[in-house]
């Protein structure tokens, strides 16, 4: 569902007022968050969707890894999680099984547990969990935290969205297909444990609203203009390839309308790397805010634990857009 719909279904909503409820659908922030007690908050997130790839249990890996992250961007670490799965009586058992044994899979490597799920009989099979997870209070991450002139970073490049279209019409090459799935299964776990020593002020991960939907969301959100520089944004080469040649989903044009007028794209910037820039990822990366004095520390210490990351921006006071992409940094 894309952003533009989802915030008119939202609108007509009562707000909620309870004293313990940290982070409610207020705001656009990636999961709920509910004060146990002074020492601990409860994460609580949930995301489900159908087959991006045709391997059912790549397929649950997916799913899991999707579903997971939403925990990390808060600041907190999942600890429970159940299984959501709909799926047609024609399809064999053994589909299923897989799908639930890749989910399972990324649940344990995140330090998680199953302890469940729900399932209904369906025309198309979707996969996903409803995760939970515990933070101090004082460390959740939201997306309204960024402060003027801390260093945006990126970790996982984009175009998984674009990757997926293609590996649908059959464009992508075993090794380009496997890169496109090894992305999509990596854990933001690792990414997570690096940058919480070093005290980000807001994140949010990357995932249908593309890049500049979530930046807009955190820009919105902090009160602060979002200066992107399109050079430094990690891009999958092939994904590229494919935008040149006119392969965009169809999210990412939803995203390029709901964004109007709140995002500028340079125009000297070309149109396959703007197009990127709205593509909707699945699991993407975090998008992390962090004080300037903390970055190169924080990129050096994303390196030496395998983590990819990029400086791709800078936080400015707020103008009239929420997001400026300029073509260089």
């Amino acid at each position: 569902m894309g952003p533009g719909v989802l915030s008119k279904l939202l609108e007509g909503l009562p707000a909620i007022h309870d004293p313990a409820l940290m982070v409610g659908f207020g705001s656009s922030d990636d999961a709920a968050v509910y004060r146990v007690s002074d020492e601990t908050a409860l994460i609580s997130t949930v995301d489900f969707f159908p087959p991006v790839v045709d391997d059912p249990f790549q397929f649950g890996q997916i799913a899991a890894a999707n579903a997971l992250s939403d925990v990390w961007a808060m600041g907190g670490a999942p600890k429970l999680a159940m299984n959501l799965l709909t799926f047609p009586r024609c399809l064999d058992l053994q589909v299923v099984q897989a799908i639930l044994a890749g989910g399972q899979s990324k649940v344990t490597e995140a330090g998680a547990v199953i302890a469940g799920g729900h399932s209904i009989e369906d025309q198309e099979p979707k996969y996903g969990l409803c995760v939970m997870g515990f933070a101090r209070p004082e460390e959740i991450l939201t997306n309204s935290g960024a402060k003027v002139g801390d260093i945006l970073v990126l970790t996982k490049p984009l175009g998984t969205g674009i990757l997926s279209t293609a590996a649908k019409a059959g464009l992508l090459s075993k090794e380009e297909h496997q890169n496109m799935v090894d992305i999509m299964t990596t854990l933001n776990r690792w990414a997570y444990e690096v940058m919480m020593p070093l005290k980000p002020t807001a994140c949010t991960d990357i995932t249908g609203f593309g890049l500049l939907g979530h930046v807009r969301e955190l820009a919105d959100g902090s009160g602060v203009t979002a200066e992107l520089w399109a050079d430094r944004v990690p891009v999958v080469l092939k994904a590229l390839e494919l935008a040149r040649e006119g392969i965009i989903p169809g999210g990412a044009y939803n995203n390029m309308g709901y964004l109007k007028g709140a995002v500028t794209v340079d125009e000297a910037i070309p149109l396959e790397r703007s197009d990127v820039l709205y593509d909707p990822q699945t699991a993407g990366g975090l998008l992390i805010s962090v004080p300037e004095e903390r970055a190169k520390a924080l990129l050096e210490r994303m390196s030496d634990s395998g983590v990819p990351a990029a400086a791709i921006g800078v936080v400015r006071p707020r103008e009239a857009y929420a997001v400026r992409v300029l073509p260089r940094g």
